[in-house]
């Protein structure tokens, strides 16, 4: 490698502060556009209830993102032991499950290229946005202010759209220009239908998944081939359950994590399915900081990028309310529980106990008081990692070993006293399991595509097992009447739709 061709952000070990040196200069210039701004990452449509949506928007500079013939930055990392730079270890070198924590990083950049021109990359604009909309079949739109993108957040803006119709669906325009300017920089079209009225029964059908990493796309054009799957299926919202994007290897300042996010979020799959499709955002280990983290783990593998600021930047790039574990309800039979299981939990490493936790306390109290209160025919958890599995031997960071088995008992007992079911996402293979003990039934919904799934044994079935595939794709949820009865019926779902497994629940 030739040193003095490259841009060099090196991070020490006594400050992680980024250092960039320019060699024969290492800005692309971004001139000669069209006025703008433009919304090159598109819009997110989420927290959607029977009245309420939020509406996520950012300006960006150019109309599309930069393409795959530009560079790629090299990370590389002083490792203790080495005098040379080291690639990144191999597979998932684990202490507890995570990266080596006196590792170093060093980025460079190819001469010519830096933050603003590399591939996938969407800066950021100035700018105003709103949102129009109306119930489809009507004429007349309904427009919020105009109010400035904040730069602080990466040029982005959530709108709240309040004392909207129950049970409808909605038609959406996302509209950007230059700050007190009068013409329309850029403008995006789509839909979305709210939930119906709590005591209301309505059939409604959602679909999950987890681990969509970029690396391991599965379209010839670049993203995933679920989202139009489940476009197809004119789902009625989806739940990402973490694991969105992968910070480890790159994630190195917070300019490279929201990187991260403008280069998913602009490829065409991901642009098309968000403008039309509600999503709730869960987040996990990889999309907050780094492979299986907690808020007090030290390490220098992410160099001056922060668990907190991992935290604070998932909550600037999704529509989101103010905690990130929350509930929502959809009609008479549905209600959905969805947890935070990285920000208030103890170390992996610490031993089993009352105190050691994933959720918290606060987040438990508020799980229990709001299940108990529920009425839904069929109550939903939906939690980023596993209650039952089983799990692989090197795993130490869920509710499915014995790492948090005080815990995981305790709430393990309160979900089935309350007849609930869990859904979870991390793991790259689906699954349905029964716990042996409770009877306790998880579905995992599997990794999002064919080249991430792994990690378990094809053909390993344990006596929990209903159905284990390791494949990729995602589940699918249909709460309905049949004949009268309250139907819940759970697929799991191979990437162009194909129902692996089927299993049906009634009340």
């Amino acid at each position: 490698m030739n040193m003095r061709s490259k841009t060099l952000l090196n991070i020490s070990h006594s400050s992680f502060f980024a250092l960039i040196l320019c060699v024969n200069g290492c800005s692309q210039e971004l001139n000669n556009l069209a006025a703008g701004p433009y919304q090159a990452t598109g819009f997110k449509i989420g927290e959607v209830t029977d009245s309420v949506a939020v509406i996520w928007t950012r300006l960006t500079q150019r109309p599309d993102r930069i393409g795959t013939d530009a560079p790629m930055p090299t990370f590389l990392y002083q490792a203790p032991g080495f005098d040379e730079l080291q690639e990144a270890p191999p597979g998932r070198v684990r202490t507890y499950g995570r990266r080596p924590d006196d590792w170093v990083p060093v980025v460079l950049y190819d001469e010519g290229s830096s933050i603003t021109y590399i591939e996938g990359a969407v800066i950021g604009s100035t700018g105003e946005t709103r949102v129009s909309y109306r119930p489809v079949g009507t004429t007349d739109w309904l427009s919020t202010d105009w109010e400035t993108v904040d730069p602080q957040r990466d040029f982005t803006r959530q709108i709240t759209l309040s004392g909207l119709a129950a049970g409808t669906e909605y038609e959406l325009r996302a509209e950007g220009r230059l700050t007190g300017g009068d013409t329309i920089g850029s403008s995006l079209d789509g839909r979305f239908r709210t939930a119906p009225p709590p005591d209301q029964p309505a059939r409604i059908v959602f679909a999950s998944t987890t681990g969509t990493d970029y690396e391991d796309q599965d379209t010839p054009e670049g993203g995933f081939q679920i989202h139009r799957t489940m476009l197809d299926m004119d789902v009625d919202f989806f739940v990402h359950t973490g694991d969105i994007l992968y910070y480890d290897e790159y994630a190195k300042n917070v300019d490279l994590a929201r990187w991260g996010w403008a280069r998913m979020f602009s490829l065409s799959t991901n642009f098309d399915f968000h403008r039309r499709i509600p999503t709730y955002f869960m987040k996990d280990d990889h999309d907050t900081w780094q492979d299986d983290a907690w808020p007090t783990l030290e390490s220098t593998y992410m160099a001056d990028f922060t668990f907190l600021e991992g935290v604070e930047i998932f909550k600037e790039q999704t529509p989101m309310s103010e905690l990130t574990y929350r509930t929502f309800r959809w009609g008479q039979d549905m209600q959905i529980w969805l947890v935070e299981g990285r920000d208030y939990r103890s170390a992996n490493s610490d031993p089993d106990g009352p105190t050691k936790t994933i959720w918290g306390a606060e987040q438990t109290a508020w799980f229990k008081e709001t299940v108990i209160a529920s009425d839904a025919t069929f109550r939903i958890l939906i939690s980023p990692t596993p209650f039952v599995g089983p799990d692989t031997p090197n795993k130490f960071d869920s509710h499915a070993t014995e790492s948090f088995g005080t815990e995981a008992r305790d709430l393990r007992a309160f979900l089935v006293e309350n007849d609930m079911i869990v859904i979870t996402g991390d793991r790259h293979w689906q699954y349905v399991s029964v716990h042996e003990e409770t009877g306790l039934r998880e579905y995992a919904t599997g990794a999002a595509s064919d080249a991430h799934a792994g990690t378990w044994t094809q053909g390993d079935v344990r006596p929990e097992h209903l159905y284990v595939n390791v494949i990729g794709g995602f589940l699918s949820v249909t709460a309905d009447r049949e004949e009268s009865t309250p139907t819940l019926t759970l697929r799991n779902h191979a990437v162009d739709g194909e129902i692996l497994f089927e299993d049906k629940l009634t009340r």
